[in-house]
């Protein structure tokens, strides 16, 4: 099991975790994702999985659940 932390930007409401949780719960092998959402800033997404994600596959994710992106 691998921990990653992505930051990502537009999140603003519990919405919005909502949305961004469910589209990388659905990504192969994630198994949990947890938000510390920042409405003013940059929030942090936790996700566990089986395997790495790469960084295009959880932008593809963010890109289907609305408009957030990941920063460096």
């Amino acid at each position: 099991m691998t921990t990653q932390n992505f930051a990502v930007t537009g999140m603003t409401c519990a919405h919005c975790v909502h949305a961004v949780t469910e589209e990388l719960e659905a990504l192969d092998g994630v198994s949990t994702v947890h938000v510390d959402l920042d409405p003013a800033g940059t929030s942090t997404v936790h996700v566990e999985a089986v395997r790495a994600l790469t960084p295009a596959e959880v932008s593809a994710a963010l890109d289907e659940a609305g408009d957030y992106h990941l920063t460096p």
